[in-house]
């Protein structure tokens, strides 16, 4: 594990950027970029386009290591290279960024109020080029629904066996149990959510560090006690689904907690832009979410 990248993902000032939108995602990315479905005719064609994306994005003079302190790749992207080099490489060696990698399959049919993640038969293989690929952390996503207990305990579980094999690779493993914004039982679920983080955190060994991904909570500083557990080198939000107005507003109300933002991040940039305007755009982004992380 690189010490000098835990340094300044437990201590910089900034935020982590989500570029990590996969096979199911990847058109509705592109679409919001203004790229239809027309410009594509197979899924190599499609990937390429949206790498060639993220690579306007993470070549921009307005994505750097003053405001931003990681990435979250997905594999197609780690894979890929931005001036001859791996993405990883590129965004820690030219950038100072810390490079992560998605590591889910997706989502399984919704069951006591959430949705599990996928089986992932792959994970030790794609954990051990991940560690080649010079990558420090993953991130896997499930998803609350409703304040069903045993639901959220199946949640919290899951991602917490596969979290202790990511850090037994030597990576660090953001857990990600996302409680939908739009649920009609969203406080009352936290509430649960984090009981039961608060039971794997005192489960964990005492050397086994995870960072944690949640929604923007109902109630302000909900989650500052879990920043204080030793094992948590971070806690970082999603802004799931909210305008990135909104996401700012809420996340700034929120002491400690830092921006991983996908969809808010890259709201109002266009392929059609030129590169002055792309890159006035994202910087006037990456500041605003950068100014309610560091509340």
């Amino acid at each position: 594990m690189n010490q000098e990248q835990m340094e300044r993902m437990e201590h910089g000032k900034g935020f982590i950027a989500a570029l990590d939108q996969s096979g199911g995602s990847t058109p509705k990315a592109l679409l919001a970029y203004g790229i239809g479905a027309d410009a594509y005719s197979n899924d190599e064609e499609m990937f390429r386009l949206v790498h060639e994306m993220r690579t306007r994005i993470v070549k921009s003079p307005a994505f750097c290591s003053d405001y931003i302190l990681g990435a979250i790749l997905f594999e197609n992207t780690m894979e890929r290279k931005i001036d001859g080099s791996y993405t990883a490489d590129y965004l820690w060696n030219s950038k100072g960024i810390v490079p992560f990698l998605k590591v889910d399959k997706g989502l399984a049919q919704k069951e006591n109020g959430v949705q599990l993640m996928k089986p992932m038969p792959g994970l030790d293989q794609l954990l051990q080029k991940a560690v080649q690929k010079n990558i420090f952390g993953t991130k896997m996503r499930s998803v609350i629904w409703l304040a069903d207990k045993e639901g959220i305990r199946a949640v919290v579980e899951q991602q917490f066996t596969l979290a202790r094999r990511i850090a037994a690779a030597g990576l660090v493993p953001i857990v990600e149990p996302e409680v939908d914004i739009h649920s009609g039982e969203k406080e009352e679920a936290e509430k649960l959510l984090k009981d039961e983080i608060k039971k794997q955190l005192f489960r964990l060994s005492p050397d086994t560090r995870v960072m944690l991904k949640l929604s923007i909570p109902t109630k302000d500083d909900f989650y500052l006690d879990l920043m204080e557990d030793p094992h948590v080198v971070r806690v970082v939000a999603l802004s799931g689904g909210y305008s990135q107005e909104e996401a700012d507003e809420k996340l700034a109300r929120n002491h400690g907690l830092i921006a991983s933002f996908s969809r808010a991040l890259a709201q109002g940039l266009s392929a059609g832009q030129s590169d002055k305007e792309f890159d006035q755009t994202l910087s006037e982004s990456v500041r605003a979410i950068y100014r309610a992380s560091v509340t």
